[in-house]
């Protein structure tokens, strides 16, 4: 089971504001809203904080990218002994 980075394991009530619609139909079907609303915020901090990331380290993911791409696998000649050595 991964740890979990974002949760402080304790809860805080807040106010937010969602479509009667949607509370009266959740509140029926049976479902958590404060449980549904924290899996979706984590999947967004999730989504922004890799998109975040990926922005950040661009440019070198970009040149190491270039790198491997004029000078090769460094580790290719790895894959012959993996594959010799296999139980295949």
């Amino acid at each position: 089971m991964k740890p979990d980075l974002i949760g402080s394991g304790t809860r805080k009530p807040v106010n937010v504001s969602l479509d009667t619609g949607i509370v009266a139909t959740a509140r029926e079907v049976g479902i958590n809203l404060s449980r549904t609303t924290e899996v979706a915020l984590r999947a967004a901090i999730k989504t922004e904080q890799e998109r975040r990331w990926r922005e950040e380290y661009r440019e070198a993911i970009g040149r190491f990218t270039q790198w491997y791409e004029l000078a090769g696998d460094p580790l290719a000649h790895l894959a012959a002994l993996r594959w010799r050595n296999s139980t295949y």
